[in-house]
């Protein structure tokens, strides 16, 4: 298995192409990861580290792991990429219910360039939204000493144009590199903390315990590994048709439905949701924020039940964004295409549509155990699972479908691919 893996990555350098997007990506990936560590001028970060520590900054803690550290060193990229996956939630929800945004999604590559832009525009407004209450913040933790007008500027500008940057970077590897290039970035910051993880796990736990996280842990890689390769392959059979002198068609093939086809997107979209409330009211201190800070923040029941919920209904959604039925029937329709037993055009988007009602279902809900997981373990061993359920759900996905467009490079060119 190893000698197949180590020639498979062997393969995949041996290919110009290929061997130009990895290293493109290690490049993009290596400015995120220097500034990531460029502070922004004037602010006293021990205070800051402090306070991030501390339970009142818990939910900064949770979007300094996103932001690989970022936050808490105050560097230029400190807000990572949350304010554009904030801005893609918000537009998609927006695609759903006014129609003229619905009517640019469906007019092809063309209307899906005008709600990027949208969508960057949206993303700025937010980082410029969220610096200012940043200000406010480090303000009121004295983390900001001596500030004036120019210097609260400075750091709104930098903080801003910084989250532009790793929006730009992240639509590179998009279009030159390999993989998502957001779903990358991701993947890169939660994979920096992950020596300080281990240095937590060998150091601050005993022997029963650490072997009983390796077990969890295991289990869970096992887990998100069978339900992201999960499918349910629906036959489809082309029907004979005459072109010219020629007879076409006549082929079977199948469509396969993914039981996660939303992939790592619905748990990251359910974070960024319920942070925007915990994170405003950090910026209130009074009595009711204090009090909404304790029972939803983070750490709390309630902010669990509800990420367990937002998690399924936005599986739900994503997978109605990314597989229309419909669309797919009519496709079929069109190029002599049926499935067996099933009538052409609405029967068979209904069919399609009830398999994938069904199959999205334990694929939700697993995604729902994987990010109550740590909180649950806490809960009941109070043994603290320093690799949480939600960064090796997005960890393993995404290293799924970055070696998943290997593999199809590597297809294509007649190489054996990595994965089975």
């Amino acid at each position: 298995m190893n000698n197949k893996l180590w020639q498979s990555l062997a393969n995949a350098w041996k290919i110009p192409e290929l061997r130009t997007k990895l290293l493109f990506t290690a490049g993009v990936l290596a400015i995120y990861r220097f500034g990531c560590h460029v502070p922004v001028p004037g602010i006293d970060r021990q205070a800051l580290a402090n306070f991030i520590k501390s339970g009142a900054g818990g939910v900064f803690g949770f979007l300094d792991l996103f932001s690989g550290g970022a936050l808490g060193k105050t560097a230029v990229f400190a807000l990572g990429i949350m304010p554009y996956i904030t801005a893609s939630i918000i537009m998609q929800l927006l695609t759903v219910v006014i129609p003229r945004l619905e009517a640019l999604a469906k007019e092809g590559e063309q209307g899906q360039k005008t709600i990027t832009k949208y969508t960057r525009w949206l993303t700025v407004a937010l980082a410029a939204t969220q610096s200012i209450g940043y200000v406010f913040l480090f303000r009121q933790e004295r983390a900001l000493p001596n500030l004036t007008l120019t210097h609260a500027i400075l750091i709104v500008v930098t903080l801003t144009a910084g989250t532009t940057a790793v929006m730009w970077l992240g639509e590179l590897i998009t279009a030159r590199g390999i993989g998502n290039g957001m779903s990358i970035l991701i993947f890169i910051s939660i994979i920096s903390r992950l020596p300080s993880g281990l240095y937590k796990y060998v150091t601050g736990m005993g022997l029963v315990s650490q072997i009983a996280i390796a077990v969890i842990a295991l289990g869970t890689i096992v887990g998100v590994v069978w339900i992201t390769t999960g499918e349910r392959r629906v036959p489809v059979q082309y029907a004979k048709r005459v072109v010219g002198r020629r007879m076409m068609g006549g082929a079977s093939t199948f469509i396969p439905l993914k039981v996660n086809m939303a992939g790592v997107m619905p748990i990251i979209f359910a974070s960024s949701f319920l942070l925007i409330p915990t994170t405003i009211s950090q910026y209130i201190k009074s009595g009711p924020t204090d009090w909404f800070t304790r029972n939803f923040g983070p750490n709390s029941f309630s902010y669990m039940v509800g990420e367990a919920i937002l998690i399924v209904l936005f599986t739900y959604f994503y997978t109605a964004v990314t597989f229309n039925p419909v669309d797919q029937a009519d496709n079929l329709k069109k190029y002599g295409g049926f499935v067996p037993g099933v009538r052409p055009g609405r029967p068979t988007a209904e069919y399609l549509d009830r398999i994938l009602t069904r199959l999205t279902m334990p694929g939700a809900l697993f995604l729902a155990a994987i990010a109550v997981l740590p909180w649950l373990l806490f809960r009941f061993t109070n043994v603290q699972f320093y690799f949480g359920g939600t960064s090796i759900l997005i960890v393993v996905g995404v290293a799924l479908d970055t070696m998943r467009q290997m593999e199809a490079q590597l297809l294509m060119r007649h190489y054996e691919g990595f994965l089975k």
